[in-house]
């Protein structure tokens, strides 16, 4: 299969809402091999947020939208990091050492960022100003537990910075099901400085959010289509009072 460093999922579709997943994929371009690693390290969390290519594609469909999927591992560089963030290249991940990542210095950290970050990178820049004030919904997943720390309760967290309105509507539309623990910024905190939805969507006053998935519940394509069904109407509900 043809490298490409951007997956882009029905680019027909209308312009009004944007779904992008950072970390979609564990590949690599070619000449990088494995990065020094087992390539079972590629099946973990540390090289992608398993499920979420799935649940953004089923997403896509079900809402008529275009949805942008970097088509590289986070182990090469992390495109939900601002360019100048000390994470950008992970030299230890969960444990695991890089041991591709050991040396990299400036020049080829600029390799990585002019083959792949910037142009996913772009690509999100340029749908955007299709439409006026488009929605960007950005989808991601997390482990049930990390690094032997206590097990993490939710089913799904919402993250917001900028756009809290948007988030609350999605987080009532989820805690609606009296199955799902669902975290408000759990289980990490929105708005970081230098992440995709900060670079896209906080200084433009977009409508957005940012979806966590524990994801063991979206590892099989039948948790992905249950997500994707369950979420659906829910976006659609969120953005619809902004």
């Amino acid at each position: 299969m043809t490298f490409s460093p951007v997956e882009t999922v029905n680019p027909d579709a209308p312009p009004g809402l944007l779904i992008i997943a950072d970390h979609a994929s564990a590949a690599l371009p070619p000449g990088y091999g494995s990065l020094g690693l087992d390539p079972g390290e590629f099946e973990r969390h540390i090289a992608y947020d398993i499920g979420t290519a799935g649940v953004a594609r089923g997403l896509a469909a079900r809402l008529d939208a275009t949805a942008l999927l970097a088509g590289f591992s986070r182990l090469l560089i992390d495109p939900n990091r601002g360019e100048d963030d000390p994470t950008l290249v992970m030299k230890i991940s969960d444990g695991a050492i890089v041991p591709g990542n050991r040396a990299v210095g400036a020049a080829e950290t600029e390799r990585r960022l002019d083959a792949c970050y910037r142009p996913y990178d772009a690509a999100i820049r340029a749908r955007i100003t299709r439409a006026p004030r488009p929605a960007i919904l950005s989808i991601h997943s997390f482990t049930p537990q990390l690094r032997g720390r206590t097990p993490r309760p939710w089913h799904a967290g919402v993250l917001w910075g900028s756009d809290e309105a948007s988030a609350r509507r999605m987080l009532d539309g989820l805690r609606a099901d009296p199955a799902l623990i669902v975290g408000a910024n759990e289980p990490y905190l929105g708005g970081n400085p230098g992440e995709t939805l900060d670079r896209h969507a906080f200084h433009r006053g977009l409508p957005n959010l940012l979806i966590e998935i524990r994801n063991d519940l979206i590892e099989t394509e039948a948790g992905q289509a249950t997500w994707a069904d369950r979420l659906a109407p829910l976006v659609r509900a969120a953005f619809d009072g902004t």
